[in-house]
């Protein structure tokens, strides 16, 4: 039977290590049982998964989801937490072949040992957009997954077209399925306490691929430009990525079914991916 760590055994675990929580690395620890175990009940985490975590830190939201009986391989970018992990996982009775560590730059992976098809994470505040896109084109074979990220960053993940905080993220998380908010999280849980506020983000890939790579790349060059200009019409803001001038984007956009006259928050990821194919 897995057992959790609680708040005094982090907050001695971390001593141990001489840890300090830094906001460099965008380190909040989550301190509360019943926090980790409903992110994982969220994500609907069984025994028959395996689950990749980014970011497990010292453990918490780690033992939470081995004590389902899943296999987890965790991605850890600081070396001490990464080597005293398996130790605090045997300590609180994990099996020895249910935990494989990756101690290694979560945006710098590109091979993950087991295959995982469910992601489960509370993700650093300042790297939490790129580590999912990067882990959403590397890996095709994550299925679905629940992330913790801070509150503005997961609103505009779920954002539909629109919406005011609708932007270059919602359209490039949208590209690989549905995203939505499925809870929010105490400033409490943590140590230290963050001052901003967290929400669990949900996704599941959608079963046949949006396009190809190729369309994709150009896809994501037209939903930057789109959106670095925003308060521009795209025949405007898109000028440079559609022929050069605004009478060419014009064009393409006219081709694709897409106002020349509307604005970037106005698109789904579907007319985006019709301008870039009527590029091509």
């Amino acid at each position: 039977m897995v057992t959790l760590l609680g708040p005094t055994e982090i907050r001695s675990l971390a001593a141990s290590l001489d840890v300090t929580p830094t906001k460099k690395l965008g380190q909040n620890f989550v301190v509360d049982a019943n926090t980790v175990r409903k992110i994982v009940q969220v994500a609907g985490v069984d025994r028959d998964d395996r689950v990749v975590e980014v970011g497990p830190g010292l453990g918490s939201l780690t033992l939470a989801i081995l004590e389902t009986g899943a296999k987890v391989t965790a991605v850890e970018i600081d070396h001490r937490l990464a080597e005293r992990l398996p130790e605090t996982a045997a300590q609180h009775g994990v099996p020895d072949d249910a935990l494989t560590v990756v101690d290694a730059d979560a945006l710098r992976v590109t091979e993950l040992p087991g295959d995982p098809s469910v992601l489960v994470a509370n993700l650093p505040y300042n790297v939490s957009v790129p580590v999912l896109l990067h882990f959403m084109e590397t890996f095709p074979g994550l299925e679905r997954g629940v992330v913790m990220v801070q509150a503005e960053v997961g609103e505009r993940l779920a954002a539909p077209p629109g919406s005011k905080v609708y932007g270059a993220p919602s359209v490039k998380a949208a590209w690989y399925g549905p995203w939505r908010l499925a809870g929010t999280v105490s400033r409490q849980v943590f140590w230290p306490v963050p001052n901003v506020d967290s929400v669990l983000v949900a996704f599941r890939r959608d079963p046949e691929p949006r396009g190809t790579e190729e369309e994709r790349l150009l896809t994501f060059r037209i939903v930057d430009a789109a959106f670095q200009q925003r308060r521009k019409m795209l025949r405007q803001a898109l000028a440079g990525v559609l022929g050069g001038t605004s009478a060419g984007a014009t064009e393409v956009l006219e081709r694709a079914g897409v106002a020349p006259t509307a604005r970037g928050e106005e698109l789904s990821i579907d007319d985006f991916v019709r301008i870039a194919r009527a590029v091509v």
